[in-house]
């Protein structure tokens, strides 16, 4: 045995990094034992256009946001963007808890008895850097399974024209001026229906538990819902969290409004394909469901084989992550301003090899899943809303249709 008493001043100072260097692999075994970080809940960022700027200042104000997580967990940290920003964003203070009451349909409600804040290295607050991204650390917290959660944030000064965010929030988001990041509401609390700086939540899960993201457009977006938490991926996720054979999957929707494979709206999805699905913490399956706002914009048979090569490239980028890709069909536009013979006829050619390739792990024929059988140009009159996006029976159908089998173990 060594007496420390006879230790000289460097041995002592040596003796402690080995002490520190033991106790964080410690801590380093216990997590791995514990299991790993899945995304429970994500969207896609974009700088966020004009017309889908906040109401009013962010700045030293608290905006409270209201996502909904799609696995249970007990330990949960979340991830805030500023990928767009030229100037610092300054958190100032984060709080994280469970819905209450009406929650975003009514005044902001939380419970309060869940609230939790977060810290960022062990401080209560952070600065995300332009282009970058920031974790909140990892916090206790009892998180259920398809869940609506409220992330509240106080900032400090921050960019009033160039703001990181997500237009399709479809849930009231209340800023309100001031440190209010504990309120149990925010009755006085301006509204708006758009995400801005979140995009994530992770909880760290069992090593079965795993995530399938959903990459397309405003399709998946959830065009023409509101705070029902009705989009697609969402019909999905609950019926992944009710059978056991698939409880252990979350669904991470980054569908963005307006999105193309090579332009529309925010990045393309050729250029956001690695950030938003392979760099997903614990994503093992992907959905790849875009393609018809390149069609409609002026589809021919050259950007039908534009898109097949991308799709190539989209499958040979997730095998060599060893995740599963799966190809979802093209849905009918028939009806809509979209629709010409020379894109329907692009829209056939795609979706013909997407039914028949072999580079994706499985198809997923969402066109069979809404078009009409005694007009299969346009969607199933009971699915439609305006010839191009399903009505809620229209995305719950396309949700029902998945094989759940394709995200069994």
């Amino acid at each position: 045995m060594i007496s420390t008493t006879r230790l000289t001043r460097r041995s002592r100072f040596t003796l402690a990094v080995l002490l520190m260097a033991l106790l964080v692999t410690v801590q380093q075994t216990a997590t791995a034992q514990e299991g790993h970080w899945v995304t429970a809940w994500g969207c896609g960022p974009q700088l966020t256009e004009d017309r889908n700027l906040p109401p009013v200042s962010l700045s030293h104000s608290t905006l409270r946001q209201y996502v909904h997580a799609s696995q249970e967990g007990s330990m949960v940290r979340v991830r805030f963007s500023n990928a767009y920003g030229t100037e610092p964003v300054p958190i100032v203070a984060a709080h994280i808890a469970m819905s209450a009451g009406s929650g975003s349909a009514g005044t902001g409600e939380i419970d309060p008895d869940t609230d939790t804040a977060l810290a960022f290295s062990g401080a209560p607050g952070t600065v995300i850097p332009p282009g970058e991204v920031v974790y909140s650390d990892p916090v206790k917290f009892t998180l259920p399974p398809t869940a609506e959660v409220a992330i509240s944030t106080f900032l400090g000064e921050v960019s009033e024209s160039v703001v990181n965010g997500h237009p399709g929030g479809r849930a009231n988001a209340f800023i309100v001026a001031g440190n209010e990041v504990s309120a149990a509401s925010l009755p006085s609390g301006a509204k708006t229906r758009h995400w801005y700086y979140i995009t994530g939540i992770e909880v760290l899960a069992p090593a079965s538990s795993h995530t399938v993201v959903v990459f397309g457009d405003s399709i998946t977006d959830g065009y023409g819902t509101f705070d029902g938490n009705n989009r697609w991926p969402d019909f999905l996720a609950r019926r992944l969290s009710t059978d056991p054979s698939t409880e252990h999957v979350s669904v991470a929707n980054m569908g963005i409004g307006g999105n193309a494979v090579f332009g529309g709206l925010g990045p393309a999805g050729r250029d956001r394909f690695d950030r938003d699905v392979l760099d997903q913490n614990g994503v093992k399956w992907a959905i790849i469901f875009i393609g018809v706002n390149d069609i409609g914009s002026g589809g021919n048979q050259t950007l039908a084989q534009n898109i097949i090569n991308e799709f190539t490239t989209f499958a040979n980028k997730a095998h060599a992550k060893n995740i599963l890709i799966y190809g979802a069909t093209i849905t009918p536009f028939g009806g809509n301003g979209y629709y010409s013979t020379e894109h329907e006829a692009a829209r056939q050619t795609v979706n013909s090899w997407i039914r028949t390739n072999e580079l994706f792990d499985a198809a997923i024929d969402l066109d069979a899943a809404i078009r009409d059988p005694a007009n299969p140009l346009n969607i199933l009159p009971a699915y439609n809303n305006d010839n191009l996006h399903p009505n809620i029976a229209g995305y719950e159908a396309l949700a029902n249709y998945i094989d759940l089998t394709l995200f069994a173990p």
